[in-house]
């Protein structure tokens, strides 16, 4: 088999959950310019949801609209990709959320006061999502004996947040704490994908986390001035540069790769 074969995703059928992102838009690219065909799920509801992608690349794409935290919602969207394309060889959990930057004020305030609410509503997309999209998507790829789920994680499910980089933030006398409910989330990760991986290994369905550290978008000079020195890089990844992870472990490249977690990080983790 040539190094091309090896990594070749052509015809293969891949379910990216939060599909219309930063990052899902960039690894349903990679995958459909090598041929994947390629179902985006995601909650938004845009009036043009292809807009930004190659109109070449159309073909190769399906966005449907999917509400992760819904078991039903999940199951439409499937036997839709299965109407279209047949049953998923690959299903990448990217879809996350974390506290955005106009949140309540004690949502990034003492981890004491930390809102219950905030942590519930965090913990349903990133971990119970999740959770239904291997029971749904998951179940049906054992079923075919053949597959790859990927799990996006992130270099604060690893380790800590570093609190002295969002310390510029504090206001008022008013503290600006990182939460800990996207920690949390993110760490919850790594076993779930042992769990799957030693559950479903003898079925053809392997199970990998992947480790992303921070994509730059635009962020603030203050922040980067805290975040780059913690960066051996020294630089933030480009969103381009973790499409190769998805297509190795979306071929055959990776045939033999389970239960693992792939960091790519810049070196964050590293110290």
């Amino acid at each position: 088999m040539s190094a091309e074969d090896l990594f070749d995703v052509a015809g293969r059928v891949i379910v990216i959950t939060g599909g219309l992102g930063q990052l899902g838009r960039q690894f349903a690219t990679a995958l459909a310019q090598r041929g994947a065909n390629v179902a985006l799920f995601d909650l938004a509801a845009p009036a043009d949801p292809f807009a930004g992608f190659d109109s070449a690349l159309r073909e190769r794409l399906l966005y449907i609209q999917v509400d992760i935290t819904d078991r039903q919602s999940i199951t439409v969207g499937l036997e839709q990709v299965i109407g279209r394309w047949g049953v998923p060889f690959g299903l990448i959990n990217n879809a996350a959320i974390d506290s955005p930057p106009n949140a309540p004020v004690e949502e990034n305030g003492p981890f004491e006061s930390y809102p219950e609410s905030s942590w519930d509503r965090i913990m349903d997309v990133n971990v119970k999502g999740v959770f239904l999209c291997c029971q749904v998507i998951g179940a049906r790829m054992a079923d075919e004996g053949r597959g790859s789920i990927v799990n996006v994680s992130s270099i604060y499910g690893m380790v800590s947040p570093d609190q002295r980089i969002y310390s510029y933030r504090s206001s008022d006398g008013a503290p600006f704490i990182k939460p800990i409910a996207y920690s949390a989330s993110k760490s919850a990760l790594f076993n779930m994908t042992r769990y799957l991986a030693t559950y479903w290994g003898t079925r053809g369905v392997r199970v990998n986390t992947v480790t992303f550290a921070g994509v730059y978008n635009q962020h603030d000079e203050q922040f980067l001035s805290g975040y780059l020195p913690r960066v051996p890089l020294g630089r933030m990844a480009r969103a381009v540069e973790y499409n190769g992870a998805m297509v190795f472990l979306m071929s055959d490249a990776a045939a033999y790769m389970t239960g693992s977690n792939m960091v790519i990080d810049g070196g964050w983790t590293a110290w």
